[in-house]
C-alpha cells in the first residue's frame, strides 16, 4: 500500500483553505484525509486544519491499540466504523468550539473525507462534498455521496446529474464539520478481493476536494491514475497527483485543489 498527496491554491483564490494527511501505521493500516474549509479569509483554513488534525489524532490513538488480522471480523469492522464516527464527532466539536470562542471565526466549517485501509477493506467517511473515488480496470467509481444542495435535488428527481454539474448552486453543501453542535457522517465499507497473483496494487483510491472534481471528470481521473497500479515507489505517486491538479487549473482553477492517491 502506498499513499501520497498534493494541494494547490488554484488560479482564483489567494489562500489555500484545504488540508490533507496521509500515513501508514505500524499495524499495517493506512489513513488518508482531505478537508476543504469554508468561512472567510482565515476561518476556512483554520477549520480544515483543526478538523484534519483532530481526526488524525483520534485515529492515531485507535491504531496504537488495534491489531488487525489478515481478514477483519464483523466485530472488528463495527469497531472501526464506530471509531471513525467518533473521530468525526471530535473534529466537529473542536472546530465548533473554536468558532464559538472567537467571534471572528463564527460560521467557519469544513468538509471531511477520509479513507482508513485495513486488511483489504476500505472504510470511507465523509461530510460535505469532498469525494473519494476507487479506480479499477480504468473505471472510477465514486464511493462517497455529496452532501450538497444539487445532490439533494438530483435525489428528489428535480435535477439531472448533468444539470447539477453546471448549476451555479453546485458548491452549496448541506453538511459540514464544525458549523453546528453535531454532524452526521456517512461511512462506507468496501471489501476488496485478494490481490491477483504476481500483481502489485490493483486498486487506486483518489480523495479530493471539489476544486478537482469541478474541472476534472471521473473518466479523466481514471485515465490519469490507471497506471498507478504498477508503481512500487510512493515518490512516483506525487507527479500523478500534480498532473490532476494541473488539469484542474487548466480547466479554470476556480477553487483550491487537493488530490490524495492511495494504492491498495
Amino acid at each position: 500500500m502506498l499513499c501520497c498527496g498534493r494541494t494547490d491554491v488554484g488560479r482564483k483564490r489567494k489562500v489555500n483553505q484545504d488540508s490533507f494527511f496521509c500515513e501508514y501505521f505500524d499495524n499495517g493500516m493506512m489513513l488518508c484525509v482531505v478537508c476543504d474549509g469554508m468561512g472567510g479569509a482565515a476561518g476556512g483554513g483554520i477549520a480544515s486544519s483543526l478538523a484534519c488534525e483532530s481526526f488524525v489524532n483520534s485515529i492515531n490513538e485507535f491504531a496504537e491499540s488495534f491489531s488487525p488480522g489478515e481478514k477483519l471480523t464483523r466485530t472488528e469492522e463495527r469497531i472501526i466504523r464506530k471509531t471513525l464516527a467518533e473521530a468525526v464527532d471530535c473534529a466537529n466539536r473542536v472546530v465548533y468550539e473554536r468558532a464559538e470562542n472567537e467571534p471572528g471565526l463564527s460560521g467557519m466549517g469544513t468538509t471531511l473525507v477520509a479513507a482508513l485501509v485495513c486488511s483489504r477493506t476500505i472504510f470511507t467517511v465523509n461530510v460535505g462534498d469532498s469525494r473519494m473515488y476507487l479506480v479499477n480496470d480504468g473505471v472510477a467509481t465514486q464511493i462517497t455521496k455529496d452532501h450538497s444542495y444539487v445532490q439533494y435535488l438530483v435525489d428528489m428527481g428535480k435535477m439531472t446529474l448533468e444539470e447539477a454539474k453546471k448549476s451555479i448552486n453546485r458548491n452549496i453543501i448541506t453538511r459540514a464539520v464544525g458549523t453546528d453542535t453535531q454532524v452526521e457522517a456517512d461511512i462506507y465499507t468496501t471489501r476488496l478481493p485478494a490481490c491477483s497473483p504476481g500483481a502489485k496494487q490493483d486498486h487506486i483510491g483518489v480523495l479530493c476536494s471539489d476544486g478537482l472534481t469541478n474541472h476534472v471528470s471521473p473518466e479523466e481521473i481514471a485515465e490519469t491514475v490507471k497506471h498507478a497500479c504498477a508503481l512500487d515507489n510512493d515518490r512516483l505517486l506525487g507527479p500523478i497527483a500534480e498532473i490532476l491538479i494541473d488539469m484542474a487549473n487548466e480547466g479554470g482553477g476556480t477553487d483550491n485543489i487537493t488530490a490524495v492517491l492511495l494504492t491498495i
